[in-house]
Parts: structure tokens; C-alpha cells; sequence
């Protein structure tokens, strides 16, 4: 079993590298299972909205997470609640609308579980992350529950994602990082057989500042004329991770960065 996770694609490049290539990749890599974060997705940079949502589902994407820019293009507010294949941070205050996990079956009645959450430090306020993991974790387990667990983890600080990562070690197939934009160089399984990565990057335009017009982004650091972050708009590299699962412990028997496009290259 083989999945393939895609970090946040931002504004209209990422949207368009990934509807033209997706279903090339799926069966390049031979992709059992797409889940791709997009709460960068709108045109504007933040947030996503119900075509873009389709648009991912019709190229191949299975389940769609977000992160502390979920709810800036209102109208997902009630698609949400309609759409099981979108999904918000779990720990967000409730009540929320949407679900943070979903389990989702596939192929040979397979069952795999996806949850999505979201960083304390920096970010808008939700509940204790850990606390919420440790909840979570009492209530659901790994091949009683589901056959495979995905942890989308939206968060500002790689101490805080490594932590996650080990809370969840043996106890999930895949945690990786999101919210940053730039893909670390650190894929790997953990101890206990988890598949891991800090942050899967972003699928945008990397001739940028994290996926936002260099040229603007440098004017507000420099405190010069300057705009509301708008997304680049150059050919975009999509960024991710490839799990290989074992269907019989729910482990990870192998994990690769992926990349796709010319502006970054795998290590």
C-alpha cells in the first residue's frame, strides 16, 4: 500500500502543476492514496473554496486537509459540513464545523484513518494539541480501529512537530509536518516504525517567499511600499512524501521525499 501526502499548494501555480500532473504521478509512482493539504489553495493565497475542492478530487486527490486558514473563504464553512473528504483541524474550538478525522475505505476494504491537527505555538488559538493526540489516541487505535493512520500536523515550529512524531510513533503509519512551506530534509522512520517527516513543503512557485511575490514580501520586510501577501505565479514544484505501508501492522516499511518540477530536486 502506497501513499502519497502533498503539502500545502498555494494560490493558482500550485493549483495548476497539481490538476495537470496528479493522475500522471498516481500512476508513475504507482499511488494507492492521495491526501494533499489545501488551505493555501485560493486564488488569493489563503484559505480554498468548493471548485477548488472538486477540481482536487476530479485530478485525484482522495482527502484534502487544511490548517489555521481554513475558514478564510467563507463559503467552505457549509460545504464542509457536507464534504467528509474535507477536513479542518481536529483540536480547533469546538463548535466548529467539519470533522479533524475521518476514516475512509478503499480498495480491498481497506480502512485508513486521517487526522488532522494543528500547532499551538505561533499560531491562532485551538486546543492543547497534545492533550487533544493523547485524547484521541485513548479513543482510537491502529488495526482495531483502522488499518492506517496519516497525521497531518499544521504547525509554525519543527520542536513542536518533532514531539507529535513521537507521541504518534508506532501508533500511526505517517505523521508529516505542514504550515511551513519549505520540505525538510529529514524523511525517516522512527523507532517504533512510524513514518516521518518535520514538514512536506508546499506546492507553489518556490521562486518566492514561501510561495507569496518575493518582490512584495521583501518591500514589507523592508518596510517599504507594499500589499497584502499575494501569491507568486511561476511554474510550480509540487512537494510531498511517499509512504509505503504495511497493511498487517499498519507501520511504515519505507518513506521518500517527493518532489515534482524543476526549481527543487530530491536529495
Amino acid at each position: 500500500m502506497r501513499i502519497l501526502f502533498l503539502g500545502d499548494v498555494v494560490g493558482i501555480s500550485g493549483c495548476s502543476k497539481l490538476t495537470s500532473n496528479l493522475l500522471n504521478e498516481i500512476d508513475k509512482n504507482k499511488i494507492d492514496f492521495v491526501i494533499v493539504n489545501g488551505e493555501n489553495a485560493a486564488v488569493q493565497g489563503v484559505g480554498l473554496t468548493k471548485e477548488i475542492c472538486k477540481d482536487f478530487f476530479n485530478c485525484g486527490v482522495d482527502v484534502i486537509t487544511t490548517g489555521n486558514h481554513v475558514w478564510d473563504q467563507k463559503e467552505i464553512m457549509e460545504f464542509i459540513d457536507k464534504e467528509e473528504r474535507l477536513l479542518r483541524p481536529k483540536n480547533l474550538f469546538e463548535p466548529a464545523p467539519g470533522k479533524g478525522f475521518q476514516i475512509y475505505k478503499i480498495k480491498n476494504d481497506i480502512k485508513i484513518g486521517v487526522l488532522n491537527l494543528m500547532g499551538n505555538v505561533f499560531m491562532k488559538k485551538c486546543e492543547d494539541v497534545f492533550a487533544a493526540s493523547q485524547k484521541f489516541l485513548k479513543e482510537n487505535e491502529m488495526k482495531k480501529d483502522f488499518d492506517l493512520l496519516v497525521v497531518d500536523f499544521h504547525g509554525e515550529i519543527t520542536s513542536e512537530k518533532n514531539a507529535i512524531g513521537h507521541l504518534f510513533d508506532g501508533k500511526a503509519t505517517l505523521v508529516v509536518g505542514t504550515h511551513t512551506h519549505i520540505p525538510t530534509n529529514d524523511a525517516r522512520i522512527l523507532n517504533n516504525g512510524t513514518g516521518y517527516q518535520t514538514d512536506a513543503g508546499m506546492c507553489g512557485d518556490y521562486d518566492s517567499v514561501i510561495g507569496m511575490n518575493k518582490e512584495n514580501s521583501l518591500n514589507r520586510f523592508l518596510k517599504k511600499n507594499s500589499v497584502k501577501h499575494f501569491p507568486a505565479t511561476g511554474d510550480a514544484t509540487l512537494c510531498g512524501v511517499i509512504v509505503d505501508c504495511d497493511i498487517k501492522t499498519g507501520l511504515a516499511i519505507d518513506i521518500k521525499s517527493y518532489v515534482y518540477g524543476d526549481q527543487l530536486k530530491n536529495i
